[in-house]
Formats: structure tokens, sequence, C-alpha cells
């Protein structure tokens, strides 16, 4: 949510992977755009791992998205409370917005979910009516919270593109991706350079069943998604080594994640453990939210959603955020807000305006 398109840090099991993928175990299935199996792309390594192309979309799937949402500009309907969403309000259509499918199995779309949260900020369809219920409230409470939301994903077109291009990284291990979206790590990585390998880790069921978007490089490149928790960083390293050569430089893209392990000594070891693992020349992308750089606001909201949607989450201080970077050099403009570091002017059309989201590149010396 206000660290990003990201997925939980909550642990699932082997059995909830399958029961997501429609039960009966993981050989040889695929999930299609519908969210139903087909032979010949699924296997276990750590977690789930997809390879394969994403069909188009059919034009009936595209469909605009409902008059209620947040970037209509008008009030949602049908929300109690004031931000409980109809019970009934996804049973139409059966599915996320702009789409004519039910959930996929495994999905509560009762309950507010993050990554389903921020794609509808984004402007995006996979979400339902709690989702967007919930979201809607909480823009109330901070209003700036898409202003967030667009300024990480703008951060992480610039850092990987530093990354790619002066940096010279051909591999990227992206963990939290959340659910696809425009200008994805491995879209603006392989637009510099074609050979560009991408491994993407989360352990959310929507995005598990939207894992093949992610999978859509050609030779000389090459992605992979895994199914795994951020808080198993030996599981992630052990499935991204079957893509990823680990003894050359990785850039490790930890968005809006870190916000999901509420224990900040934990997540300082889910760091530490990751960037052990990987050789000098590597680089490390953090965005984080904070109740600093005008972020106060923000607290109300945070807490609105910690008693009524999932997973969790919390803010850290800029100190706090900034030692999970311990024993790395930090690049300029050092530790900023995610809108200020190095900038597009292009891009902005001005000056950044700064949001309460802390963005930090770093180098393993």
């Amino acid at each position: 949510m206000w660290g990003g398109p990201r997925g939980s840090a909550h642990r699932r099991s082997r059995a909830a992977c399958e029961a997501t993928a429609g039960g009966g175990g993981c050989a040889d299935r695929e999930i299609d755009h519908a969210g139903k199996l087909r032979a010949g792309a699924c296997r276990f390594i750590t977690g789930w791992r997809y390879r394969g192309r994403v069909r188009e979309p059919d034009e009936r799937e595209d469909r605009p998205e409902p008059a209620d949402s947040a970037h209509s500009g008008r009030a949602a309907g049908g929300i109690k409370e004031p931000w409980q969403a109809d019970p009934g309000a996804d049973k139409v259509g059966g599915g996320p917005a702009g789409s004519r499918g039910g959930p996929p199995t495994g999905i509560d779309t009762s309950v507010a979910h993050n990554a389903r949260v921020w794609n509808y900020w984004l402007g995006g369809k996979d979400n339902y009516a709690a989702d967007r219920a919930a979201g809607d409230h909480v823009l109330s409470l901070f209003p700036s919270i898409v202003d967030v939301a667009r300024a990480d994903r703008a951060f992480l077109r610039r850092a990987v593109r530093y990354m790619a291009g002066e940096a010279g990284l051909r591999q990227f291990l992206d963990i939290g991706t959340g659910l696809p979206t425009a200008d994805n790590t491995h879209e603006v990585a392989q637009a510099l350079a074609p050979e560009s390998r991408v491994v993407y880790a989360d352990n959310d069921p929507l995005v598990l069943v939207h894992a093949r978007a992610l999978l859509t490089s050609r030779p000389p490149g090459a992605t992979d998604y895994v199914e795994a928790d951020i808080r198993e960083p030996d599981r992630i390293l052990e499935a991204a080594a079957a893509t990823l050569d680990l003894d050359r430089p990785v850039g490790l893209m930890l968005l809006g994640v870190l916000n999901f392990v509420l224990d900040t000594a934990e997540a300082s070891r889910v760091v530490a453990r990751l960037v052990e693992a990987l050789p000098p020349g590597s680089h490390v992308a953090i965005t984080h939210p904070t109740l600093d750089m005008g972020g106060e606001a923000n607290a109300e909201a945070m807490a609105f959603w910690n008693e009524n949607a999932t997973p969790p989450i919390t803010p850290r201080t800029v100190a706090e955020i900034t030692g999970f970077t311990n024993g790395l050099e930090v690049l300029e403009p050092g530790v900023v807000s995610c809108a200020e570091w190095r900038p597009d002017p292009g891009e902005l059309g001005g000056a950044p305006q700064r949001v309460a989201q802390v963005g930090i590149v770093a180098r393993k010396p």
C-alpha cells in the first residue's frame, strides 16, 4: 500500500499455493488470463515458479473501471461505515473491475488487500469492491497517497534505468513485485539491455495468478517468478539462482516491501542476508513509508488500514530506514523522498513534489 504495489510478508504454505491454483498439486500447470489452469508451464522448486508468455487479453476483459472509482472523481457507491463495501458488489460480473470472471480460488475479496488497493490507486483493474472502498477511505484521510503511488513507480523506473545503464547491471531480483503494471522491472531493464535477466518474488495469490504477465521477455533476456515470502531470504536466493548468476552483480529491488515486516530487527536481518549473498558491485534500491517528510497525516490512515485490511503495515523513521543500508555505499543524492531521487525534469514537468516515501539506492563495495 504505502510501500508500493508490493506483496505481503505473510507466510503461505505449499498447500495454500496449491489451493490458489485450484488444488491437485502443481506439476506442469499454468494459470491463464482468466485464472484457469492449463497444462505445461508450472513446477515447484522452492515455491511456485512460472515461465512463459502472457496471452493478450480478450476485448471483453478490457472494460473501463466503474464510475465509482477514485479516478473518476465521484464518490464510490454502496459504501458503509463509511468505507465498507456492499457484500454483493463483486457478485455482479463476479470479478475485479473490468472483468467478467469470478475471483481466483483462494482469494478473499471481502477484505481489502494492499496489492489490489495500490493497483486501484494507480488506475488498474485488478481490484474488488472492498479494495476500492478502503482505498477511497484512505484517500480521504491521506489525500496525497495517490501521489505517493505514482512517485514510487517513477522511482522504480529511474533506479532500474540507472542500474542497467550507468552501473551496467544485467541481473535483477525484485522482491515484493506486486501486480503487473506499466514499466515493470524487466521492461525498463531490457529496454536498455535486452540481455537483462530478472527474477520476481511475491507471495500474494492474485499476483500469482497474473505472474505470466511478468514473463514476457524474449531472448537474449529472461524472466522468472518465484512464489516466496520475504521473511525467507534463503528460499528466495535458492530459487533465484536458477535464473541469475549470483557470482555476478545483481540489482536488488526492495520497493515497498520491508514495511510489511513489522519488526525492524527482523527486517534488518532479511536485508543483511540478501546483501550478504550478492557480490561486490551489486546495488540495492529501497522505498519505504515514513511519518517524516510531511507524512504525519498518514498515521490515521495507517491505523485504519491495520484495523480493517491486510497485511498490516508499519512506517519507520528516516534513521531506521537508513539503517537498512549499513555496510553499503549510499549513492547521491542520499536518503531522500523517492520523488527527489534523481528526478527526470521531463517526467515531472518541473521540481519534484516531496512525498512521505523514502527512496534509497546503495552499492555494495
